[in-house]
């Protein structure tokens, strides 16, 4: 009896052992595999991409913030420009020469910008070496006449991870109930509604659905987090959740302009958060007629390491624009045009324009992230904190360092909350 229980002893014991081992030989293999990852250099094709990405967010954003009655705005520059690779993929000719020239990538062999697509968004949406939830689903409705190329099909699966669909735009009620199960499916019912109606769609239509959730490098407080209300105007306040903490960040006051800036590393420190934000409470579109790539770039060369307090809203928000318009401002004009457009690489024959871009994202951060540094507390380096509390409208990028595209770029206007009674 006691010999069968000893060995039952060691055999467990040899159990827990193996199971030991094997957890540390993959963590080990995870380690090298996230280094690995922050070591490979992207190549030339990909990185001329990378850039238009960041080109790209700056002048959708400000033609999205023209709109009359648009408030919250997210887009992704680099799954939009890959949506209009897909575009250049399908099309011939000229159609696919303009798609180049907005993507500032007129010298790129056509082999060479779906593979620095293809190299891109797999660098970028990794969730091992980035730790981040970044699920992104892309698909091409045809018309009910359309038929799909098999070589259109592969290649945009490769290099797009892209699907494809036929739809009866006429019969709208099942064509917004089908988009919509898609959409959901692909972000785990993040999104459970991007489109209400199919007007006028006779075309091919692109939709990409995402979910976006970044973790912070140090995360905030878990139970440093209370109601307060974020002035949408001043006149009209909201009640939301506040999360807080001080720490170490790139800052930079703007004094002449009455900005603030601030920028918060994301997990493995790949990429960064910033946040812009005017002093006080205004509309943004003072803030808006300053931003170009050169002010920016300015701004983020004045940025140093900072103690700040930090006080940003718990975020989630969905958000859906129809992007068809401001990309024929920035130049897509053949790929929309019933009568110009040559898509006949997608069915074979130019029976296609392109009716839609819709671009649907969610959005959500909160206190998540890495175990604080909290080697800094108690010491001299977190006295007199500057203050960003960010109470009010204010945009956000999401900034990739390794590749320097933008994964995000948005703004903040109205959050979800109630509206909080006025006070005598």
């Amino acid at each position: 009896m006691t010999l069968c229980v000893f060995q039952v002893l060691c055999h467990y014991t040899t159990m827990w052992l193996t199971c030991l081992v094997s957890l540390a030989l993959l963590n080990t293999i995870t380690s090298a595999a996230t280094a690995a990852s922050a070591d490979k250099v992207l190549s030339n094709h990909a990185a001329i991409l990378a850039d238009s990405s960041a080109d790209l967010a700056l002048s959708l954003y400000l033609n999205m913030a023209k709109g009359k009655g648009v408030e919250n705005i997210l887009i992704s520059p680099v799954v939009v420009a890959s949506s209009l690779g897909l575009v250049a993929l399908g099309g011939k000719g000229s159609t696919t020469s303009e798609v180049k020239k907005i993507l500032n990538a007129a010298k790129l062999q056509d082999e060479q910008l779906h593979a620095g697509f293809e190299e891109l968004l797999s660098e970028l949406s990794d969730p091992k070496s980035r730790n981040v939830t970044w699920k992104i689903g892309s698909r091409l409705y045809g018309p009910s006449s359309a038929t799909f190329v098999d070589h259109f099909v592969k290649s945009s699966k490769k290099h797009y991870r892209c699907d494809h669909s036929k739809i009866n735009f006429r019969d709208k009620k099942n064509a917004v109930k089908s988009i919509n199960e898609w959409a959901a499916k692909s972000t785990d019912g993040k999104l459970p509604e991007v489109t209400k109606d199919v007007e006028n769609m006779d075309g091919a239509m692109i939709i990409n659905a995402m979910y976006f959730k970044p973790h912070w490098d140090e995360q905030f407080h878990p139970t440093m987090v209370d109601n307060r209300g974020f002035l949408v105007s001043s006149s009209y306040t909201v009640s939301l959740q506040m999360m807080h903490r001080t720490g170490l960040f790139d800052f930079y006051d703007d004094t002449t302009n009455k900005v603030y800036l601030l920028s918060m590393p994301l997990a493995h420190k790949m990429s960064t958060m910033v946040l812009i934000m005017p002093y006080h409470v205004e509309p943004l579109q003072r803030l808006e007629k300053m931003l170009n790539k050169k002010q920016l770039d300015t701004w983020m060369g004045k940025m140093k390491q900072t103690v700040v307090a930090v006080s940003l809203p718990k975020v989630s928000m969905e958000v859906s624009h129809n992007l068809q318009k401001q990309l024929q401002e920035l130049g897509l004009t053949e790929a929309v045009n019933r009568s110009k457009a040559d898509l006949s690489n997608i069915s074979g024959k130019k029976d296609l324009y392109l009716s839609a871009v819709l671009h649907a994202a969610a959005l959500e951060w909160d206190t998540h992230g890495n175990e604080i540094d909290t080697s800094i507390f108690g010491s001299d380096k977190l006295k007199n904190p500057k203050l960003f509390y960010a109470d009010h409208p204010f945009i956000f990028l999401v900034k990739d360092k390794k590749t320097n595209s933008v994964l995000f770029i948005g703004r903040v206007v109205r959050p979800k909350g109630e509206k909080m009674r006025d006070e005598l």
